[in-house]
Order: C-alpha cells, then structure tokens, then sequence
C-alpha cells in the first residue's frame, strides 16, 4: 500500500518506521520542507516530499500534526489521492499547545474540527497511545494482553483499511463507532495513553464522560 504521512513527529516518524518495515511504500512530509526529513529517510526508507506531494496517489494517508497547524496546510492538500483512500487522523488538542479552538470548547469532537478544516472526511486512529510503543510494544495477533486502539470514523470501507492496518502494526483494532463518539477516545478519557487490551479498550470507551477535563480545557 502506497501511504502518504502529513507530520514528522515523533508518532509519524515511527509509523513511518512500522509502515516501511511492514513493506508498504511510504511519503513523508512536514512544514520545513523535505531538506529537513534527510536523515528520518535514511533510517526508514519512507521517501521525504514537499508537504503538497504526500497525499498524491495515496492509498491512505495519515495527518499527524499540532491542531493548531492544521488550518494552515495547503489548499488541496489531500488532492490527488487514490479512490477511497482513507485520511487517519491521529491528532489530540491541548490547548496549551495549540491556543483555544472554540469549536472544539464547545464540544465539537476533535476528529470533527479536522475533519471541516480539511474538507475531507477522517478517521481518527493512533491518538491514544504513545509513540514509542508503536516500536515496541507490538505484538502478534492472539497473543494475550495485546494492545488494542480504538478507531472511530463514518465511512465503514475506510474504517475497515484503518481496522486492517492497526492489526497488522501489531494491535488489536476496536471499533470506536461513529466520528462524532471519537470524543471517547480523547485526552482526559480512560482510555488515552492506557494500553488496554481489546476488552480494557471496550470498557473505557463505554465510561468515557463527555465533559472535557479542566486540564485539557483553556
């Protein structure tokens, strides 16, 4: 599978990682242009592009960057991707970080904000869980206590690709339902950063208050 990467963080860089480990073809992009990526392209054999390239001929894509960035990519960004391609969001908002997005204080579902701003429909997937484990903590599927994370989207065949490509990093995919229920899987809720496995997973999504915690509130 051809996959684009919008951000080069630490969660994109190592999804780069798995992703090209795993034999998929990997463009990975972020605001300072492709001089920046020289060495993350080296180590990972994902290929460094201007930020306007990485969603061209995509069969998915993976936008992991600030929210506060996100309002400030290109026009047309995700322009020129294959039919059907999912968009992965994996985005969280701390308003610290980013300033205040109203939308979002109001109780907009974060993935919902991106989504509008993007004018492309999200998935939103790799939020809850820190990056470093994405290397280390994966695990072949049936082996007890493998990690699960949560994956909430609209669009049921972009959902599934989401659901596959979650169990081949080496976790166990849950379906989160909807994108406006993706407030679940939020920081402040249960199950961010938990490392639960499938059924802790189900479990947490199902406590998850929808009052956003003061300390991810500005």
């Amino acid at each position: 599978m051809k996959v684009g990467i919008i951000g080069a963080g630490n969660i994109g860089g190592n999804l780069a990682r798995r992703l090209t480990g795993l034999g998929h073809t990997v463009s990975i992009a972020n605001s300072r242009g492709p001089g920046t990526l020289v060495e993350l392209a080296a180590g990972t054999g994902a290929q460094a592009v201007e930020v306007t390239r990485a969603a061209q001929g995509a069969d998915l894509v993976i936008v992991t960057i600030p929210e506060k960035s996100i309002p400030a990519l290109p026009h047309g960004v995700l322009d020129g991707t294959a039919g059907g391609a999912p968009v992965v969001d994996t985005g969280n908002y701390y308003p610290r970080r980013d300033g205040r997005i109203a939308a979002i204080e109001d109780g907009m579902a974060e993935s919902r904000w991106v989504e509008q701003q993007l004018g492309h429909p999200v998935i939103k997937a790799f939020n809850n869980i820190y990056a470093q484990h994405l290397l280390d903590h994966n695990l072949p599927a049936g082996t007890p206590g493998r990690i699960a994370l949560p994956v909430a989207g609209d669009d049921g065949a972009a959902k599934s690709i989401v659901l596959k490509l979650v169990d081949q990093l080496g976790f166990d995919p849950v379906d989160a339902g909807g994108l406006d229920e993706s407030w679940r899987q939020q920081p402040g809720t249960p199950v961010y950063a938990s490392d639960f496995d499938a059924e802790g997973v189900r479990r947490a999504l199902e406590e998850a208050s929808p009052v956003r915690p003061e300390a991810f509130r500005a």
